[in-house]
């Protein structure tokens, strides 16, 4: 007697085989009917230009730039384990302190030591200290008009004639905002040939830990400050991975669609939600990867921050991101999103 196809060991593997791919197609529609064809999260805000003073009838638009190449390389920031207390880690930090109190006192020196330190195991009250240190150091080194000695995030930049403030930021890879804010410079466009400037060699990058809804900042790879935020409620959880500032997706108070009511939201609205600024994101790999419609932005509601509320976007308090903004800069600043 022949025996039954699915009795041999072949037709058992194409059953498995058939089986396999049936699962396979059912978990792909069912992702793609509920991230949506795109996999987008918030609609991102509408485009226009600001307001002039000039009737919308007599307005020229103007031609959107050029989209910069994207940063694909991530940028190594220093992993931040928890552990039990680390004897080497205390031993840089008085050596930091000592460094802070000398006579003069060695800034940079003691920055460095605390960002090595940041980079071991170490216990929760370590870790505390070290970061509440480099964020009181980045006041002086780096917030300040002083290009303080042995600096190499820091430089003094000669005017030179024809300079315009976007294309020196641009330069060093950083906004021009940042540059105008250090250098106490009223408007982009006053520039004296032959003054110095502050310039800070960037770019900026950000880590958000959400389970501690934390984000924080880094200067390259040196640690500056950290920020409370507010991120995806379950079922629309930010999503993990690495992500880009957008090209072109820096925007003040932009005009704003809610994708679940259809409701156009305008800046002077009192209930409008974003807040002060959007810094529009696309991922670049793992989980993020081909994810848009997520940005940073303000929020209406600051008892949020902290918490799981947002439509998987990252919040922060409406003066945070107005500082996040001016130091991100769009196509080289990377936000990685881990647990």
């Amino acid at each position: 007697m022949a025996r039954h196809p699915l009795g041999s060991r072949g037709g058992q593997r194409s059953l498995v085989y058939i089986i396999s791919a049936l699962l396979v197609i059912v978990v792909v529609v069912v992702l793609v009917y509920s991230l949506g064809p795109f996999g987008r999260s918030e609609q991102e805000p509408n485009v226009v230009l600001p307001d002039t003073g000039v009737p919308e009838a007599n307005r020229t638009t103007l031609p959107m730039p050029k989209p910069k190449p994207v940063a694909q390389t991530e940028p190594n920031l220093p992993a931040i384990p928890i552990g039990e207390p680390n004897d080497k880690v205390g031993e840089l930090i008085i050596e930091a302190v000592a460094l802070i109190g000398a006579k003069p006192s060695k800034i940079i020196e003691a920055r460095d030591k605390l960002n090595e330190a940041l980079a071991m195991p170490m216990s929760v009250q370590q870790r505390a200290f070290v970061k509440e240190r480099l964020s009181e150091l980045a006041e002086k080194w780096l917030f300040g008009r002083t290009v303080l000695p042995n600096d190499n995030l820091c430089s003094s930049y000669t005017v030179k004639t024809g300079d315009q403030l976007k294309a020196i930021g641009e330069q060093f890879k950083v906004p021009y905002e940042i540059l105008m804010a250090i250098n106490n410079i009223g408007r982009p466009e006053v520039l004296q040939a032959g003054g110095t400037i502050k310039v800070i060699n960037g770019p900026f990058h950000a880590r958000i830990y959400r389970s501690m809804f934390t984000m924080d900042l880094y200067l390259q790879t040196t640690f500056v400050r950290s920020f409370a935020v507010g991120l995806g409620k379950p079922g629309r959880e930010t999503p993990t991975g690495l992500w880009v500032v957008k090209p072109g997706g820096k925007l003040i108070k932009p005009p704003w669609t809610d994708p679940d009511t259809g409701r156009r939201y305008e800046p002077e609205d009192p209930d409008y939600p974003l807040g002060s600024r959007w810094i529009g994101l696309e991922g670049i790999s793992r989980a993020a990867k081909g994810r848009t419609g997520f940005a940073l932005h303000g929020t209406k509601e600051p008892t949020q921050i902290g918490t799981a509320g947002s439509r998987g976007c990252i919040r922060l308090h409406n003066g945070d991101v107005i500082l996040v903004y001016n130091l991100l800069m769009p196509g080289l600043s990377q936000v990685e999103v881990v647990d």
